[in-house]
């Protein structure tokens, strides 16, 4: 649990339901019509933006800012390190028991490629595109919140005219100003605490998520790599711990 994010979020609700109890109290700003106007529309206008089996991972790809896959990149190295050197010890063919066991596909899938005898460059090749591709989707996924969050901001404004045209027509009636200009208040709200609760921080994070992902396949990779071409186990773990910063630069040989 992405405690950041979740902290995030119920701190910026807590911060605005707080201060609409301390004036008219919440209710007032519950208005059915504007909600229907700026998440119905937003959402609406994002299945004409996305493809349907881009949109039905909407709350998974939400849950992934929430609950992200942590990888421990020392863990990871250390482990690395270790099929070093037992490749180097025993051949890389000695790996395999623990390779068809591995939990990360990516590894598993390039290490079982060179345990099988494949070239390095159709190893290096083919993970390279899967590690491309699978970016590319993590970034349509995050384009569907920053996209909702300016479609958003854009029905919000809709409604506002909504409510000013109702509004304007009714100037006679003074009992139906006070709706039609709740209407045109509220959605642009609406529009602004979706864009920028919810649409833009958690575009910006997956982004972040994305960058993360990236760097440890782009880590696996290079220790592949070098398993195949049999770098001493030293040699590999000064390539991966490169990948991080200074700071966490921990070497198991000093």
């Amino acid at each position: 649990m992405d405690l950041g994010t979740v902290v995030g979020i119920v701190l910026i609700m807590a911060l605005l339901m707080g201060a609409m109890s301390m004036g008219v109290g919440v209710g007032a700003y519950i208005d059915i019509p504007s909600v229907l106007i700026v998440v119905g529309g937003s959402i609406g206008a994002l299945m004409i933006s996305f493809k349907p089996g881009q949109m039905k991972n909407f709350a998974k790809v939400f849950m992934v800012a929430i609950k992200p896959t942590v990888d421990d990149e020392a863990e990871l190295i250390k482990k690395l390190v270790d099929f070093a050197t037992k490749a180097r010890k025993d051949g890389i063919l000695a790996l395999e028991s623990e390779v068809n066991a591995e939990s990360n596909e990516f590894l598993k899938k390039g290490l079982s490629m060179a345990i099988d005898g494949s070239e390095p460059d159709t190893i290096r090749e083919l993970l390279e595109i899967e590690k491309e591709q699978t970016s590319d989707r993590h970034k349509v996924n995050g384009s569907i919140f920053s996209n909702w969050a300016a479609l958003a901001g854009a029905m919000g404004m809709v409604g506002t005219l909504i409510g000013l045209v109702a509004m304007l027509l009714n100037m006679a009636d003074p009992s139906a100003i006070g709706p039609s200009m709740a209407v045109a208040l509220l959605t642009t709200m609406y529009g602004a605490i979706i864009g920028n609760v919810f649409g833009t921080p958690i575009a910006i994070i997956l982004g972040i998520r994305n960058d993360e992902e990236t760097l440890v396949k782009e880590m696996i990779l290079s220790g592949i790599m070098s398993i195949q071409s049999g770098d001493a186990p030293r040699v590999l773990e000064a390539k991966l711990l490169a990948y991080l910063a200074p700071a966490d630069r921990v070497s198991q040989f000093d």
